[in-house]
């Protein structure tokens, strides 16, 4: 954990919960993590209940986010969301990227980048997600693999943008299996895409950029993982769902 760079803890809640169950689940974080001001906290609830919970954290240090984003503005575009819409619903945060979009969707590269640079023209900061699979990293392919998603999904982005991106390594074959790359395998990965972007950018510029872990991140792992000096943060999937694994990741990380 850097000092220079405020942990940032998002629970991605992916294709779970109904408004209710949201609006529910948000009001409990409000209530256990009130007092956290040492970590910038981020949920990202489906977009049906966008609405409804930016209006339960709107007076609360917790800020909202998207699982999703089009790198369209508006358009004949059936199913997608422009990056306006969000705003409207004091969307801060928007996840691009991740593994599951790459896998399911077929996202490319080229896609997220162009999602990313118009994430930044309206001005929402864009959680960039990266990793390998088992299979790849099984044939040492894991710094290859890295450098190619980082340089091609920042495509075209300035220092600024880039600064205000955030990198979330996540390893494939930890997310939502119960396995978690080791605290060792996570700062290797971490410091190896902090190397990526003094290349592409400045040396100044990369230890700005903040970069989370995500991967099977539990409690008992939060301490050790976010203690890594090139850790910044995690992105959570399955432990975001329940109040008190959540709120547990994130006292535990401070």
């Amino acid at each position: 954990m850097n000092k220079d760079r405020k942990l940032i803890i998002a629970g991605n809640w992916k294709m779970n919960k109904t408004v209710a169950e949201a609006v529910d689940l948000v009001n409990g974080l409000k209530r256990e993590l009130a007092s956290i001001k040492e970590v910038d906290l981020v949920v990202c609830p489906p977009f049906t209940a966008l609405t409804d919970v930016s209006k339960v954290v709107l007076d609360s240090n917790i800020r909202l986010g998207a699982q999703n984003m089009s790198e369209h503005n508006f358009g004949a575009f059936t199913g997608e969301i422009a990056a306006a819409m969000l705003k409207e619903f004091s969307v801060r945060y928007v996840i691009l990227g991740h593994s599951e979009r790459r896998q399911y969707q077929k996202e490319s590269n080229e896609l997220i980048a162009k999602k990313a640079l118009a994430a930044h023209a309206a001005a929402l900061k864009p959680i960039v997600c990266v990793g390998e699979t088992l299979a790849e990293r099984e044939a040492d392919q894991t710094e290859k693999v890295l450098e190619t998603q980082v340089r091609g999904s920042l495509a075209g982005a300035t220092s600024d943008q880039v600064e205000e991106t955030v990198i979330a390594y996540e390893p494939v074959w930890a997310i939502g299996t119960g396995k978690t790359a080791t605290t060792e395998q996570a700062q290797a990965a971490h410091a190896f895409i902090r190397k990526v972007l003094a290349a592409m950018f400045t040396e100044a510029v990369a230890r700005r950029v903040r970069i989370q872990y995500g991967g099977s991140v539990k409690p008992a792992n939060a301490r050790e993982l976010m203690g890594q000096p090139d850790v910044d943060g995690a992105l959570v999937g399955g432990a975001a769902l329940e109040v008190r694994s959540f709120s547990d990741i994130v006292k535990n990380s401070i």
